[in-house]
C-alpha cells in the first residue's frame, strides 16, 4: 500500500518555517508521498505582476523546513503564482528542486506548467498535476508565457425577482475547450494500472465557511471521471466539506496548514493589499484575532486536516482525514480523537452535511475515515 498525505495552503512569509511545521512532523512522516500547496511565490524578486491583490515574495529559506519534514511533492498553480512575473515562478521551482521536491503547476509556459510531478514508491507511480480554477488571467500559462496550468470558469449573474441591484443568482460553470484540456491531461497520464493520479486544483470561495460553488463539483467530478484517483483542493482558507464520486474522494478544500502572512493586515506598503484588508471585513463579515496578527484569517479556518489517501497495490483508493488544530501560535497541530480531534471531526461533518453532501464518516483510531460507497444525493 501507498499512503499519501496532502495538506492545506503552506504561506511562508517567515526565514525559519521549522518551527510552524513541528507540531505535525510525526503525523507528516507516516507518508510514503507528501504533498503541500506552495501559494506565494519563494523568491527575491520584487516587482509585483498583478493587477490584482498582490502576495508578499516569501524566503527561499523558509523552503528547508518544508524540505526537512519530508514534502515530496508542491503544487504551484494558484491565483498568486505569477504575482513576481517570470523571475518569481523560476525561482521558486528552482528553489524546490534544489532541495529535493518536485514542482508541479507553473511554469516558463503551458507546456511546462502541465509536467506532473512523479513519484514512485515501491512499483507505483503516484503522478501530480496542479490546476488553477481561479483568476486573475495574467496567472495563467501561455504558449510563451510563464504561468499557471488553469481552467477557465465562468460567472454569470441572474437578477433576483424585482429587486435591481441587489443580490444576484449566481452561476458558474467550466469553460468547456480548457476542462478538456485539464481532463486529456488526466487520462494521458492515468492509462497503466501501477499509475495513481492526484489532481489538485485551486478553487473555492474564499473565506466562507460551507459553500461550494458549482463550478467546484464539476470540475472535481470531471477529474474522476477522467481517471484521477483523488482531487483535493486549496484557496478557500478554510475547511469545505468532502464528496465522494465513482467511489473516489473529493476533498473540496482543505483550508489552511501553515499559513503566516502579513499580507493581509491592512497596514502594508500596497494600497491593494491595504483595500483587500479592509473590503473583505465586509464580504465575509469577521474580524481576524488581533492577538494573531499574522494569521488573519476566518476563525472556523483553525478547524483543519490532512488529506489520507491510501491506494493498495490493485489501485484501489480508500481515505481519511487525520483532524488537526491551527494553535495561538499558527501551528497545525493534529490532535487525537479525545483531545480534541472529536471536535474537529464534528465540523468537518457538519461543513459536509450543510454543503448538501452525504458522505459519511468513521473512526479508526485517531483518523477520521471517509465511507467511499456514494449515499442519495
Amino acid at each position: 500500500m501507498t499512503r499519501v498525505l496532502a495538506t492545506g495552503d503552506l504561506v511562508l512569509e517567515r526565514p525559519d518555517s521549522a518551527p510552524l511545521l513541528a507540531a505535525a512532523a510525526a503525523a507528516l512522516g507516516a507518508a510514503d508521498v507528501l504533498i503541500g500547496h506552495l501559494e506565494v511565490p519563494h523568491t527575491d524578486a520584487t516587482v509585483t505582476m498583478s493587477t490584482d491583490v498582490p502576495a508578499l515574495p516569501a524566503p527561499p529559506s523558509a523552503l528547508d523546513g518544508v524540505a526537512a519534514v519530508g514534502f515530496d511533492v508542491l503544487t504551484l498553480a494558484g491565483n498568486h503564482v505569477f504575482d513576481l512575473g517570470q523571475k518569481g515562478i523560476a525561482d521558486t521551482r528552482a528553489h524546490c528542486l534544489t532541495r529535493g521536491m518536485a514542482v508541479t503547476g507553473a511554469g516558463a509556459d503551458l507546456r511546462e506548467a502541465w509536467e506532473p510531478a512523479v513519484i514512485e514508491r515501491e512499483g507505483r507511480r503516484i503522478v501530480v498535476l496542479s490546476v488553477n480554477c481561479v483568476g486573475p488571467r495574467e496567472s495563467w500559462a501561455g504558449s510563451g508565457k510563464p504561468g499557471c496550468a488553469y481552467v477557465e470558469v465562468i460567472t454569470h449573474y441572474e437578477p433576483r425577482g424585482a429587486n435591481p441591484g441587489g443580490p444576484p443568482r449566481v452561476h458558474t460553470f467550466a469553460e468547456p475547450r480548457t476542462l478538456g484540456v485539464m481532463a486529456e491531461e488526466i487520462r494521458r497520464h492515468a492509462v497503466d494500472d501501477d499509475v495513481s493520479v492526484i489532481v489538485a486544483l485551486h478553487k473555492g470561495l474564499v473565506h466562507q465557511p460551507v459553500d461550494i460553488a458549482a463550478y467546484e463539483h464539476e470540475i472535481a467530478r470531471a477529474a474522476i471521471d477522467a481517471g484521477a484517483a483523488a482531487v483535493i483542493g486549496h484557496h478557500a482558507h478554510i475547511m469545505k466539506g468532502i464528496e465522494v464520486h465513482a467511489g473516489r474522494p473529493i476533498f473540496h478544500g482543505l483550508g489552511n496548514f501553515a499559513t503566516v502572512t502579513r499580507a493581509l493586515s491592512g497596514d502594508g506598503d500596497s494600497p491593494e493589499r491595504r483595500a483587500w484588508a479592509r473590503e473583505r471585513r465586509r464580504l465575509f463579515g469577521f474580524e481576524p484575532d488581533p492577538a494573531m496578527p499574522d494569521y488573519p484569517f476566518h476563525p472556523d479556518s483553525r478547524n483543519t486536516a490532512i488529506a489520507v489517501i491510501d491506494i493498495d497495490c490493485s489501485g484501489t483508493v480508500t481515505a481519511g482525514l487525520i483532524p488537526c488544530r491551527i494553535d495561538d501560535a499558527a501551528r497545525p497541530v493534529p490532535v487525537a480523537r479525545a483531545d480534541g480531534g472529536d471536535r474537529v471531526a464534528e465540523y468537518i461533518r457538519d461543513i459536509t452535511r450543510d454543503a448538501g453532501l452525504s458522505t459519511a464518516f468513521d473512526w479508526e483510531g485517531d483518523r477520521l475515515t471517509i465511507r467511499l460507497e456514494e449515499g442519495p444525493r
